[in-house]
This record gives C-alpha cells, structure tokens and sequence, in this order.
C-alpha cells in the first residue's frame, strides 16, 4: 500500500489526498507535524531533502511534490480522468492549477509566513495581509477564467471533477483558515460548495484526518 507522509492543515496534502481518493486508491496516513517542526528533524530530512509535503511512498520509491505527485497519479491510474482529452482544455485545467501551485501558494506557505514573522517583525496581522494580497490576486483570476467559462457545470471545468478542483478547494480551505475574505469571489465559493458535497472531497477534508485533533 503506498503511503502518505502529510499534515491535515497543509493546502498541498490536501490537494493531493482528494486526488487519491477521486482515484479510489488506498493509502497508509503517515502524520508529519508541521506545527511541531517534525519536518525540520533529520529522520524526516532523509525522506524529503526539501523538508516539504507531501511526500507519497510507493515502496521502492519515493515521490515529492505534490503537482508531480497528482501528474504521476493521473498518468499511473487514468480512471476516472482528471484532466480533459482535448489539448486546449487540459492546458486550460493546468492553467487554472497553476495559479495556485506557482502563483499563490509558493508565497504563502509555512516557511514564507515564518520568515515574513522573523525576519520583518510581523505579527498576525502583519502575516494575514500579506497572504491577502496574493490569494486575491490569483482568486481575482480564477474568478474571472470560471466567469468566462459559460460551459462549465459545477466545477472548474466541463461537468467533472478535474486536477483545478483539488487545488481550488483546498487552497479556499487555506485562505479562509488565515482570514481572506472570500466574498467577492461567489464563482469560486460555488465550485468549493459542489465539490464538498462529494464523497472523495469530504474524505480528504482536513478536519477528518487523523492528526486533526491533538
């Protein structure tokens, strides 16, 4: 069975946890405390040189990062597809994916707010505004691609779950988490409602891991 090593808060876990159960596959949960710095130890430093997560163990191998991980994923088990069959779409749907995995999460993420903290004296105001200004900049375009889309039903693209719906949702988690206002972003907030209310993306919720509590 492969393993997962992640955290339940961590956006790109949680990307990657609702790809795998979109997929159906199985996998052991292996807990690594961000909020503890257990990423930052040497046992887990030999596991991932980059200190980040996820990190998905297939056994004789170990893969890092979760685009390519969630890239591995849909070329290993295509059923049911996450990405589209046509070329422009599939572009479109990474497009979409990668305004977070470039665009917004790099700049947000735990070492970057522990930085801004540390290094520019910030408190968590300071830190919140920050992350504001980046998620808004990428909702902002996310949200004008899913007006322009006037064919789409219910998710980021076409009439199906997509690789843009795992990123969508769990960076939205991230952002509410740290106190972005959301509100002027009603095209998004109703892909997030559609996809929580399928079994795959209720299962990969942080809150339903088991390192959420404790």
């Amino acid at each position: 069975m492969m393993k997962l090593y992640n955290f339940h808060a961590s956006s790109t876990s949680y990307r990657t946890r609702i790809v795998l159960h979109l997929k159906g596959l199985a996998y052991e949960y292996i807990p690594i405390r961000l909020d503890r710095g257990e990423h930052l130890g040497f046992s887990f430093g030999q596991i991932n040189p980059m200190r980040g997560l996820p990190v998905l163990d297939l056994g004789d191998v170990r893969l890092t990062q979760s685009p390519a991980i969630i890239e591995y994923l849909e070329e290993t088990y295509p059923d049911p597809p996450l990405l589209p069959k046509d070329p422009l779409a599939r572009a479109h749907v990474r497009a979409l994916a990668s305004i977070i995995a470039c665009d917004m999460h790099p700049v947000n993420n735990l070492r970057i707010r522990n930085f801004i903290r540390d290094s520019y004296q910030q408190g968590p105001e300071g830190v919140a505004a920050w992350m504001s200004l980046w998620n808004d900049a990428g909702f902002h375009a996310i949200e004008t691609l899913l007006r322009q889309d006037e064919t789409r039903q219910g998710f980021c693209h076409g009439t199906a779950p997509t690789i843009a719906d795992a990123y969508l949702v769990s960076q939205v988690f991230s952002a509410v988490r740290f106190k972005t206002d959301m509100t002027p972003y009603p095209e998004i907030m109703k892909v997030v409602e559609h996809c929580n209310g399928l079994p795959a993306f209720a299962a990969a919720h942080p809150s339903r891991q088991p390192d959420a509590q404790g």
